[in-house]
Protein backbone atom coordinates (compact mmCIF):
# COMPACT_ATOMS: atom_id res chain seq x y z
CA UNK A 1 0.00 0.00 0.00
CA UNK A 2 2.79 2.42 0.90
CA UNK A 3 4.49 1.68 -2.41
CA UNK A 4 1.32 2.44 -4.38
CA UNK A 5 0.75 5.67 -2.43
CA UNK A 6 4.33 6.70 -3.07
CA UNK A 7 3.92 6.06 -6.80
CA UNK A 8 0.72 8.13 -6.85
CA UNK A 9 2.42 11.01 -5.06
CA UNK A 10 5.27 10.95 -7.56
CA UNK A 11 3.04 10.63 -10.60
CA UNK A 12 0.62 13.37 -9.51
CA UNK A 13 3.28 15.64 -7.91
CA UNK A 14 1.10 15.98 -4.81
CA UNK A 15 1.51 14.75 -1.21
CA UNK A 16 -2.23 13.82 -1.28
CA UNK A 17 -2.58 13.64 2.54
CA UNK A 18 -0.87 14.03 5.90
CA UNK A 19 -1.57 12.06 9.05
CA UNK A 20 -3.32 13.55 12.10
CA UNK A 21 -4.55 12.19 15.44
CA UNK A 22 -8.15 11.83 14.25
CA UNK A 23 -7.44 10.56 10.73
CA UNK A 24 -6.12 11.86 7.44
CA UNK A 25 -5.87 15.52 6.46
CA UNK A 26 -6.15 15.67 2.67
CA UNK A 27 -4.49 18.21 0.46
CA UNK A 28 -6.92 19.77 -2.06
CA UNK A 29 -5.53 17.45 -4.75
CA UNK A 30 -5.77 14.43 -2.47
CA UNK A 31 -9.38 15.23 -1.69
CA UNK A 32 -10.24 15.30 -5.40
CA UNK A 33 -8.47 11.99 -5.95
CA UNK A 34 -10.33 10.40 -3.02
CA UNK A 35 -13.68 11.54 -4.43
CA UNK A 36 -12.89 10.19 -7.89
CA UNK A 37 -11.70 6.86 -6.47
CA UNK A 38 -14.90 6.51 -4.44
CA UNK A 39 -16.96 7.13 -7.57
CA UNK A 40 -15.11 4.44 -9.52
CA UNK A 41 -15.32 1.88 -6.71
CA UNK A 42 -19.05 2.42 -6.23
CA UNK A 43 -20.00 2.31 -9.94
CA UNK A 44 -20.30 -1.49 -10.15
CA UNK A 45 -22.31 -1.77 -6.93
CA UNK A 46 -24.58 1.10 -7.97
CA UNK A 47 -25.36 -0.54 -11.32
CA UNK A 48 -26.28 -3.85 -9.70
CA UNK A 49 -28.55 -2.12 -7.18
CA UNK A 50 -30.34 0.00 -9.81
CA UNK A 51 -31.08 -3.01 -12.02
CA UNK A 52 -32.34 -5.03 -9.06
CA UNK A 53 -34.58 -2.22 -7.77
CA UNK A 54 -36.10 -1.60 -11.18
CA UNK A 55 -36.99 -5.27 -11.45
CA UNK A 56 -38.80 -5.17 -8.11
CA UNK A 57 -40.88 -2.05 -8.81
CA UNK A 58 -39.01 0.33 -6.51
CA UNK A 59 -38.28 3.98 -7.21
CA UNK A 60 -34.80 5.46 -6.89
CA UNK A 61 -34.08 9.13 -6.17
CA UNK A 62 -30.48 10.21 -6.74
CA UNK A 63 -29.52 13.23 -4.64
CA UNK A 64 -26.32 15.21 -5.09
CA UNK A 65 -25.33 17.47 -2.20
CA UNK A 66 -22.51 19.69 -1.05
CA UNK A 67 -20.32 18.03 1.58
CA UNK A 68 -21.45 20.44 4.33
CA UNK A 69 -25.11 19.64 3.74
CA UNK A 70 -24.51 15.92 3.19
CA UNK A 71 -22.71 15.53 6.50
CA UNK A 72 -24.82 17.66 8.81
CA UNK A 73 -28.35 18.02 7.42
CA UNK A 74 -28.95 15.18 4.95
CA UNK A 75 -29.20 12.21 7.38
CA UNK A 76 -32.22 13.58 9.22
CA UNK A 77 -33.82 14.84 6.03
CA UNK A 78 -33.55 11.53 4.18
CA UNK A 79 -34.87 9.50 7.09
CA UNK A 80 -37.89 11.78 7.46
CA UNK A 81 -38.54 11.87 3.70
CA UNK A 82 -38.23 8.13 3.00
CA UNK A 83 -40.54 7.35 5.95
CA UNK A 84 -43.34 8.83 3.82
CA UNK A 85 -42.89 6.40 0.89
CA UNK A 86 -42.21 2.70 1.41
CA UNK A 87 -41.30 2.13 -2.26
CA UNK A 88 -38.63 4.86 -2.44
CA UNK A 89 -34.87 4.46 -2.11
CA UNK A 90 -32.65 7.54 -1.88
CA UNK A 91 -29.04 7.53 -3.04
CA UNK A 92 -27.02 10.43 -1.62
CA UNK A 93 -23.62 11.45 -2.98
CA UNK A 94 -21.49 14.39 -1.85
CA UNK A 95 -20.00 16.51 -4.62
CA UNK A 96 -18.27 19.82 -4.99
CA UNK A 97 -20.94 22.52 -5.51
CA UNK A 98 -19.32 23.47 -8.82
CA UNK A 99 -20.11 20.00 -10.18
CA UNK A 100 -23.80 19.89 -9.26
CA UNK A 101 -25.26 21.69 -12.33
CA UNK A 102 -23.30 19.41 -14.66
CA UNK A 103 -24.45 16.32 -12.79
CA UNK A 104 -28.04 17.45 -13.24
CA UNK A 105 -27.60 17.96 -16.98
CA UNK A 106 -26.02 14.52 -17.43
CA UNK A 107 -28.85 12.98 -15.34
CA UNK A 108 -26.27 11.62 -12.88
CA UNK A 109 -28.40 13.10 -10.07
CA UNK A 110 -32.11 13.96 -10.04
CA UNK A 111 -31.93 16.84 -7.57
CA UNK A 112 -29.06 18.84 -6.08
CA UNK A 113 -28.89 20.39 -2.59
CA UNK A 114 -26.30 22.99 -1.72
CA UNK A 115 -25.29 26.63 -2.20
CA UNK A 116 -26.58 28.63 -5.13
CA UNK A 117 -23.72 29.52 -7.51
CA UNK A 118 -22.95 33.15 -8.29
CA UNK A 119 -23.52 32.49 -11.99
CA UNK A 120 -26.86 30.70 -12.40
CA UNK A 121 -27.30 28.07 -15.10
CA UNK A 122 -30.33 29.01 -17.21
CA UNK A 123 -31.32 25.37 -17.48
CA UNK A 124 -31.50 24.87 -13.69
CA UNK A 125 -34.18 26.11 -11.29
CA UNK A 126 -32.98 27.07 -7.79
CA UNK A 127 -35.14 27.41 -4.70
CA UNK A 128 -33.89 28.31 -1.17
CA UNK A 129 -35.02 26.02 1.64
CA UNK A 130 -32.79 26.55 4.70
CA UNK A 131 -30.75 29.47 6.04
CA UNK A 132 -27.78 28.76 8.27
CA UNK A 133 -24.97 30.55 10.07
CA UNK A 134 -21.24 29.77 10.14
CA UNK A 135 -19.17 30.71 13.19
CA UNK A 136 -15.43 30.37 13.89
CA UNK A 137 -14.83 28.22 16.97
CA UNK A 138 -11.88 27.01 19.01
CA UNK A 139 -11.26 25.02 22.16
CA UNK A 140 -11.68 26.83 25.48
CA UNK A 141 -7.91 26.75 26.11
CA UNK A 142 -7.01 28.20 22.70
CA UNK A 143 -5.28 31.63 22.85
CA UNK A 144 -8.03 33.24 20.73
CA UNK A 145 -10.72 32.14 23.18
CA UNK A 146 -9.83 34.87 25.66
CA UNK A 147 -10.66 37.93 23.61
CA UNK A 148 -11.68 39.58 20.38
CA UNK A 149 -10.10 38.14 17.23
CA UNK A 150 -9.37 40.49 14.35
CA UNK A 151 -8.71 39.33 10.76
CA UNK A 152 -4.95 39.75 11.17
CA UNK A 153 -4.85 37.32 14.12
CA UNK A 154 -7.17 34.91 12.34
CA UNK A 155 -4.79 34.76 9.38
CA UNK A 156 -2.03 33.62 11.74
CA UNK A 157 -3.99 30.60 13.03
CA UNK A 158 -4.03 27.00 11.83
CA UNK A 159 -7.43 26.36 10.26
CA UNK A 160 -8.72 22.80 10.49
CA UNK A 161 -11.42 22.43 7.85
CA UNK A 162 -13.74 19.92 6.24
CA UNK A 163 -14.05 19.14 2.51
CA UNK A 164 -16.01 22.34 1.85
CA UNK A 165 -12.77 24.31 2.06
CA UNK A 166 -11.57 22.67 -1.16
CA UNK A 167 -14.50 24.14 -3.12
CA UNK A 168 -14.66 27.53 -4.79
CA UNK A 169 -18.39 27.88 -4.03
CA UNK A 170 -20.16 28.16 -0.69
CA UNK A 171 -20.00 30.06 2.58
CA UNK A 172 -16.81 28.36 3.82
CA UNK A 173 -14.91 29.31 0.67
CA UNK A 174 -16.32 32.85 0.80
CA UNK A 175 -15.23 33.33 4.42
CA UNK A 176 -11.72 32.04 3.78
CA UNK A 177 -11.36 34.46 0.87
CA UNK A 178 -12.84 37.34 2.84
CA UNK A 179 -10.47 36.80 5.76
CA UNK A 180 -7.52 36.14 3.45
CA UNK A 181 -6.54 32.87 5.13
CA UNK A 182 -3.37 31.59 3.38
CA UNK A 183 -3.54 28.09 1.92
CA UNK A 184 -0.51 27.18 4.00
CA UNK A 185 -2.62 27.77 7.13
CA UNK A 186 -5.40 25.43 5.97
CA UNK A 187 -5.56 21.72 6.75
CA UNK A 188 -8.40 19.83 5.07
CA UNK A 189 -9.86 16.73 6.69
CA UNK A 190 -11.99 13.96 5.20
CA UNK A 191 -14.99 15.23 7.15
CA UNK A 192 -16.06 18.33 9.06
CA UNK A 193 -16.50 16.19 12.18
CA UNK A 194 -12.86 15.05 12.04
CA UNK A 195 -11.70 18.66 11.75
CA UNK A 196 -13.87 19.65 14.71
CA UNK A 197 -12.41 16.86 16.87
CA UNK A 198 -8.92 18.22 16.22
CA UNK A 199 -10.15 21.70 17.17
CA UNK A 200 -11.48 20.35 20.48
CA UNK A 201 -7.97 19.10 21.21
CA UNK A 202 -6.73 22.68 20.89
CA UNK A 203 -4.89 22.25 17.60
CA UNK A 204 -6.50 25.14 15.72
CA UNK A 205 -9.73 26.89 14.76
CA UNK A 206 -12.51 25.98 12.34
CA UNK A 207 -15.69 27.25 10.74
CA UNK A 208 -18.74 25.38 12.00
CA UNK A 209 -22.48 25.44 11.44
CA UNK A 210 -23.97 27.26 14.43
CA UNK A 211 -26.74 24.70 15.02
CA UNK A 212 -24.24 21.80 15.11
CA UNK A 213 -21.93 23.30 17.77
CA UNK A 214 -24.58 24.91 19.97
CA UNK A 215 -24.38 22.11 22.62
CA UNK A 216 -20.56 22.39 22.75
CA UNK A 217 -20.77 26.16 23.11
CA UNK A 218 -23.27 25.77 25.96
CA UNK A 219 -21.04 23.25 27.75
CA UNK A 220 -17.94 25.36 27.23
CA UNK A 221 -16.17 22.65 25.23
CA UNK A 222 -15.90 25.16 22.40
CA UNK A 223 -15.98 28.93 22.34
CA UNK A 224 -16.99 31.26 19.54
CA UNK A 225 -13.88 33.10 18.39
CA UNK A 226 -14.50 36.82 18.64
CA UNK A 227 -17.19 36.43 21.30
CA UNK A 228 -19.97 35.90 18.77
CA UNK A 229 -19.24 39.10 16.84
CA UNK A 230 -17.94 37.13 13.87
CA UNK A 231 -20.54 35.14 11.95
CA UNK A 232 -21.53 34.60 8.34
CA UNK A 233 -24.92 33.69 6.93
CA UNK A 234 -25.56 31.25 4.11
CA UNK A 235 -28.45 29.42 2.47
CA UNK A 236 -28.96 26.00 0.93
CA UNK A 237 -30.96 25.67 -2.29
CA UNK A 238 -32.63 22.89 -4.21
CA UNK A 239 -31.64 22.64 -7.86
CA UNK A 240 -33.56 20.72 -10.53
CA UNK A 241 -33.58 20.89 -14.30
CA UNK A 242 -35.85 23.58 -15.74
CA UNK A 243 -37.48 21.13 -18.17
CA UNK A 244 -39.94 18.44 -17.09
CA UNK A 245 -37.36 15.65 -17.11
CA UNK A 246 -36.99 15.42 -13.31
CA UNK A 247 -38.67 12.37 -11.74
CA UNK A 248 -41.74 12.82 -9.56
CA UNK A 249 -39.74 11.89 -6.45
CA UNK A 250 -37.49 14.93 -7.01
CA UNK A 251 -40.51 17.24 -7.03
CA UNK A 252 -41.82 15.53 -3.90
CA UNK A 253 -38.52 16.20 -2.12
CA UNK A 254 -38.53 19.88 -3.18
CA UNK A 255 -42.04 20.28 -1.74
CA UNK A 256 -41.16 18.41 1.44
CA UNK A 257 -38.15 20.68 2.06
CA UNK A 258 -40.52 23.64 2.54
CA UNK A 259 -42.27 22.01 5.52
CA UNK A 260 -41.49 22.53 9.24
CA UNK A 261 -40.98 18.77 9.60
CA UNK A 262 -38.13 18.86 7.10
CA UNK A 263 -36.51 21.86 8.81
CA UNK A 264 -36.69 20.13 12.19
CA UNK A 265 -35.20 16.94 10.74
CA UNK A 266 -32.27 18.77 9.14
CA UNK A 267 -31.42 20.94 12.14
CA UNK A 268 -32.01 18.43 14.94
CA UNK A 269 -31.49 15.14 13.10
CA UNK A 270 -33.75 12.07 13.01
CA UNK A 271 -35.65 10.72 15.97
CA UNK A 272 -38.82 12.78 16.28
CA UNK A 273 -41.88 11.56 14.38
CA UNK A 274 -43.90 14.06 12.37
CA UNK A 275 -46.91 13.56 14.62
CA UNK A 276 -44.85 14.50 17.67
CA UNK A 277 -43.39 17.68 16.19
CA UNK A 278 -44.94 20.96 17.28
CA UNK A 279 -43.62 24.46 16.61
CA UNK A 280 -42.40 26.34 19.66
CA UNK A 281 -44.93 28.78 21.12
CA UNK A 282 -43.84 31.63 23.42
CA UNK A 283 -46.40 33.53 25.51
CA UNK A 284 -45.64 36.85 27.16
CA UNK A 285 -48.03 38.40 29.71
CA UNK A 286 -48.12 42.17 29.91
CA UNK A 287 -49.52 43.98 32.92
Amino acid sequence: MSLHVGQLRKELSDELFTRANSGLAFTPGGLRLARRAAEMLSLQERTVVEVSQAGHGRRLLRVGASSLFAEHAAPGLIEAFTARAADLDVELAAHSPEQLPGLLHTRTVDVALGPRPAVVDAGVVYRPFLNYQMVPVAAAEHPLAAGQADPARLREQTWLLGPSAASEVGTVADVLRQLGIPEGRQRIFQSHAAALEEVKRGHGVTLALAFTVRPDLSRGTLVSVGGGALCWNGAWHTAVLADSGAPAAASELVRFLSTPRATQAMVRGPGVHAGRFRPAVHVTLWS
